[in-house]
């Protein structure tokens, strides 16, 4: 048996109404399907299926990394937006971050380092701290969130980050449920 695995920095419930927030400027782009802003985090490092023995090894393997990127507990800050992978051809919008983008890429560069020693694939794009908000399916409502991208600048929120997780993603009807398997303190 597998399971559906990532490394990801979870923002706090409390952001949740600012992610929403965000979130309901897009309502009316046509082809968005918003993410659960309950379920907001920044993806470290997508593991993908991940035979139920090897999770204590990916565990010891992440609590290695972690050791390695040298990061202590950090202030990340949510502010801005963009989009995967051109405002011509727009697949993700996303929020940014205008504090913490350097320690979130020092925890991506060290467990990518240690994931692809244990044989997970190695990204094969360059890691951008980001909060996906919506998947955009279709193009029909392309320019109202290229307007939106141009024009909005929302601060959704700053916490103190103090541990990377190992989350599973069971795929449901209603979207991808997220439950923390693990954490690894800073």
């Amino acid at each position: 048996m597998s399971r559906r695995l990532f490394v990801s920095v979870d923002l706090p419930d409390e952001l949740a109404d600012e992610v929403a927030a965000v979130q309901d400027e897009f309502r009316d782009a046509g082809g968005l399907s918003f993410t659960d802003p309950e379920q907001a985090h920044v993806t470290v490092k997508f593991l993908g299926d991940v035979a139920s023995g090897r999770v204590e090894t990916v565990e010891t393997a992440l609590a290695a990394a972690v050791e390695d990127a040298g990061v202590d507990p950090f202030t990340a800050r949510v502010e801005g937006l963009g989009v995967f992978p051109s405002m011509e051809y727009i697949s993700v919008l996303w929020a940014g971050f205008s504090a913490g983008p350097e320690e979130l890429t020092a925890l991506h560069e060290a467990i990518e380092a240690r994931m692809v020693d244990l044989g997970f694939d190695a990204e094969d794009h360059e890691f951008t701290p980001h909060v996906t908000l919506a998947r955009m399916d279709h193009a029909g409502g392309k320019e109202l969130v290229q307007a939106g991208v141009r024009e909005l600048d929302p601060v959704i929120g700053e916490w103190t980050v103090e541990d990377v997780r190992l989350t599973e993603s069971e795929l449901t009807s209603e979207g991808p449920e997220y439950s923390t398997v693990s954490r690894v303190s800073l």
